[in-house]
C-alpha cells in the first residue's frame, strides 16, 4: 500500500514536472519569436524609410548611423548600425511576414542571411526545423559545408526536394556524406588511433554521430556478434534509417581502406540481408568509414550495379578556412561542369 502511494506521488510530481517545463520551453520560444518579429518590423520600417530617400545614394547609410544613436543610449548594444542593417537585409530577404518560422531564433535568421545563395539558404532552413537544430548544431553544419558536400553525389533539385519533404530519400547516397567530419569526438591531434578508440567516442557522443550521419538513423548495436559456424565475426556498429527502411552496417578502419576490408563488410550486409531482414524491409547498407581511400579501387573491388556499399571518408577536424573556400569552389566547378567538354575545355586542354 504505502509503495503504491509513493508511486502516485512520483507519478504527479512528474507529470507537474512535465507541465512547469512544457511552459518554460513555450515562454522561451514565444520570446524568441517576438524577438524575430521586432527585427522584421524594424526591417520593414527602415526600408521604407530608406526608399523614400532613395534620390539620395548615401541617404540608407545615414539613417541607419543616426538611428542607432538614437537608439543606442536608450535601449542599448543591441540596437547598433550593425544589427540595424541585418534588420533591413532580414526584410529584404524575408518580406512576407508568414515566411517566418516560429521554431527559428535571432541567431538562426541572423546566419541564414549572411547566405547568399537562395538555395542554399532555403536548405538550411528547412533541415534546421525538419531536424529541430539548436543555433550551435545549425552553425556546425554550415560550417562542415554540409549542403556542398551533399551535392557532391546528388543534383540540387533532389536535396532540396528532400529538405521540403516533398519525396522521400530512394538511394543511401542522398543521406549518407562523403566526407564525414568528426570533430565533435574530441580526439586529440596523433599520428594514429587504435580503432577502439574511435568507436568508443563515437559512442560517447552518439547522439552528435547520428546527425552528422543524416536523417532517419537509429542506433541499434555495437560490435554486433555474427556467429558463421564456428568462427566468430563483430560488426562495428550497426544502425537502422527509417528513411531508406533499412539496416545500415557502419565499419570503422583508421587506416587507408583495402579491398579485404571491403570484403568484410560485405560479409556483414549479407549476413543482415539473409538472417535479419523481414521480406518488406529493404537491403541492408554497408559504410566502411576509413581516413582515405582509391575510389577507383573501391569501384574495382564491387560490382558494377553496387548500390549497398559504400566507402566514405572521415576527417578528425573540421577544414580550415582556406580549405572551405577550395573545396566551395571544387564543388561549384563540378556542379557546373557541362556533359559535354566545351570548345573552350579543349582549348585549355591543348
Amino acid at each position: 500500500m504505502a509503495t503504491s502511494i509513493q508511486q502516485n506521488i512520483h507519478t504527479f510530481l512528474d507529470d507537474i514536472r512535465r507541465i512547469i517545463d512544457a511552459a518554460r520551453t513555450n515562454a522561451v520560444r514565444s520570446v524568441e519569436f517576438c524577438r524575430v518579429q521586432m527585427y522584421w518590423q524594424m526591417g520593414q520600417r527602415i526600408l521604407e524609410e530608406e526608399q523614400q530617400g532613395k534620390d539620395r545614394a548615401d541617404y540608407g547609410s545615414y539613417l541607419i548611423k543616426n538611428l542607432a544613436k538614437q537608439l543606442q543610449p536608450e535601449y542599448g548594444s543591441g540596437f547598433s548600425v550593425r544589427q540595424l542593417e541585418r534588420c533591413r537585409q532580414f526584410y529584404r530577404l524575408y518580406p512576407i511576414a508568414s515566411a517566418l518560422r516560429s521554431q527559428l531564433n535571432w541567431t538562426q535568421y541572423k546566419m541564414l542571411i549572411t547566405i547568399s545563395d537562395p538555395n542554399k539558404r532555403e536548405y538550411y532552413e528547412l533541415e534546421t526545423v525538419n531536424n529541430c537544430w539548436t543555433s550551435r548544431e545549425m552553425e556546425r553544419q554550415i560550417n562542415s559545408q554540409l549542403y556542398e558536400r551533399m551535392l557532391l553525389s546528388n543534383d540540387k533539385e533532389a536535396v532540396l526536394a528532400v529538405a521540403r519533404k516533398e519525396r522521400i530519400p530512394q538511394s543511401p547516397l542522398e543521406i549518407i556524406k562523403d566526407p564525414m567530419y568528426l570533430e565533435f569526438l574530441g580526439l586529440e591531434r596523433k599520428p594514429a588511433y587504435y580503432e577502439k578508440d574511435l568507436e568508443s567516442a563515437i559512442i560517447t557522443h552518439l547522439q552528435h554521430f547520428l546527425l552528422e550521419l543524416g536523417q532517419g538513423f537509429t542506433f541499434v548495436a555495437r560490435q554486433k556478434r555474427i556467429l558463421l559456424e564456428d568462427d566468430e565475426f563483430f560488426a562495428d556498429l550497426v544502425f537502422y534509417n527509417r528513411l531508406l527502411r533499412c539496416f545500415v552496417v557502419v565499419e570503422l578502419k583508421t587506416g587507408k581502406l583495402t579491398h579485404q576490408d571491403l570484403g568484410q563488410l560485405q560479409m556483414y550486409v549479407n549476413y543482415y540481408d539473409r538472417m535479419e531482414k523481414l521480406p518488406e524491409e529493404n537491403s541492408t547498407i554497408g559504410i566502411l568509414l576509413c581516413t582515405s581511400k582509391n575510389d577507383t579501387a573501391v569501384r574495382m573491388a564491387l560490382p558494377k550495379d553496387n548500390k549497398t556499399i559504400l566507402a566514405s571518408e572521415y576527417q578528425l577536424y573540421l577544414p580550415t578556412q582556406a580549405q572551405l573556400i577550395d573545396e566551395v569552389k571544387s564543388v561549384w566547378k563540378m556542379i557546373n561542369k557541362p556533359s559535354n567538354s566545351t570548345e573552350e575545355e579543349k582549348e585549355e586542354k591543348a
